[in-house]
């Protein structure tokens, strides 16, 4: 069994899980573009030692970009940005790591320390 994402758009709308053999035998079934995609991959790495597939595992909303073959998940926020080899967003100001909980704040371009975790 595999993992495939319908694409419209550029954006994925569904992912399903089917047999390779199926989703080529059914193309009644399975109209538009539908691309693979692996359940254990995360920021170009295969979490299980395998072998990536387009960066990160896909999920409903997520960008299909066809030039990077890559899955990655809608900018945040307009600061932050997207890195090549990892197709995930990062701010412009590394998450704290002091163990508090924090919000990004768009307008400082910082984070602001939450008291409750929201």
């Amino acid at each position: 069994m595999a993992h495939w994402a319908k694409i419209e758009n550029g954006i994925v709308t569904q992912v399903n899980v089917v047999e390779d053999d199926f989703l080529q035998a059914n193309p009644d079934r399975y109209t538009g573009l539908w691309v693979k995609t692996s359940y254990n991959t995360r920021g170009g790495i295969h979490q299980l030692g395998g072998t990536p597939l387009r960066k990160n595992y896909a999920g409903i909303g997520y960008v299909y970009d066809e030039v990077r073959d890559a899955f990655y998940e809608p900018q945040p926020y307009p600061s932050w940005t997207l890195d090549e080899d990892t197709c995930q967003w990062y701010p412009p100001t590394p998450y704290p790591t002091d163990g508090k909980h924090y919000m990004w704040d768009e307008e400082q371009l910082n984070w602001k320390e939450t008291t409750n975790g929201n």
